[in-house]
């Protein structure tokens, strides 16, 4: 009788966590489509309804959604964080696709034009599988730093590492898989299968670096926390970059639009549209 009592607790107690696990999925789900705006300097919006929709501006605090697209202008830069504590930064003249794929939640980002930098948050030991996509490269690490720079209309992707492994396939040539350590970078061009040789010290990975460090001296100047990778320090040469907006240009929205602190751009005549409902299951 005792067996038969322990069996019927144990059978309950495995559904109760079976049901608990359940209802998580939805908010583990909701978390994953949200990134938080950490940082924000300069012209920053957001185009909520695809390409042809309307651009709102963004605040710092507030989040984006699945599939939402994210636009800097000359002397707009941005600092995201999503729910496992990873980061992505959006440089000036740039614009990404957040979450394209809700369906699976390994593709952080489309870059379509311009330059960012991904930091993956990974416990020691454990891989945290994520994805960063071009015109012309699929870029897929498990936990580590690098830098993303779609330079044309073209698709041409240039990769870079900090930290970690990163592994870069070409989406429109054969050919095998490049490899890039800390140090190395290499070239995707559209009509040219990945180059045999790794680029190493070269002058586009120097320019990469000297565009990052001015935008990380005019967030110390202003006194604003944030931006860099691992191991990057923000130095005190005075170089201003491309950080030259003012936040205060971001308040009203676009077009005078209100945006309420914390929450998402509200269109005139109503609430912003409900971000995608989350995927049946996982990719």
């Amino acid at each position: 009788m005792l067996r038969r009592f322990r069996m019927v607790r144990s059978v309950h107690t495995l559904l109760l966590a079976v049901a608990f696990m359940v209802c998580l999925a939805p908010l583990r789900a909701q978390d994953m489509a949200a990134a938080k705006v950490v940082t924000l300097v300069g012209d920053v919006s957001c185009l909520i309804d695809g390409p042809a929709g309307n651009k709102w501006a963004l605040n710092e605090g507030q989040t984006v959604q699945a599939r939402w697209i994210v636009k800097t202008g000359k002397d707009g830069y941005a600092k995201f964080q999503v729910s496992d504590g990873s980061t992505f930064e959006v440089f000036p003249d740039s614009e990404v696709t957040f979450r394209q794929d809700p369906g699976n939640w390994t593709h952080l980002l489309n870059v379509w034009i311009g330059h960012i930098k991904v930091m993956i948050q990974h416990l020691p030991g454990v891989a945290n599988p994520n994805n960063v996509t071009s015109p012309t490269a699929v870029i897929s690490v498990r936990g580590t730093v690098f830098d993303v720079v779609v330079e044309d209309l073209t698709g041409t992707t240039f990769v870079s590492v900090d930290e970690g492994l990163v592994q870069v396939h070409h989406r429109m040539q054969p050919g095998n898989d490049k490899f890039l350590n800390p140090g190395d970078s290499v070239r995707v061009f559209p009509n040219q299968p990945l180059a045999k040789a790794i680029d190493r010290g070269n002058i586009l990975l120097q320019a990469v670096k000297k565009a990052e460090q001015a935008i990380y001296d005019g967030l110390l100047q202003r006194g604003i926390p944030g931006g860099g990778g691992a191991g990057t320090v923000p130095s005190t040469s005075g170089a201003q970059g491309g950080a030259q907006g003012d936040r205060g240009k971001n308040k009203g929205g676009s077009g005078g639009v209100p945006v309420p602190p914390g929450g998402a751009p509200v269109p005139p005549g109503g609430a912003p549209p409900p971000p995608p409902p989350p995927p049946g299951g996982g990719g």
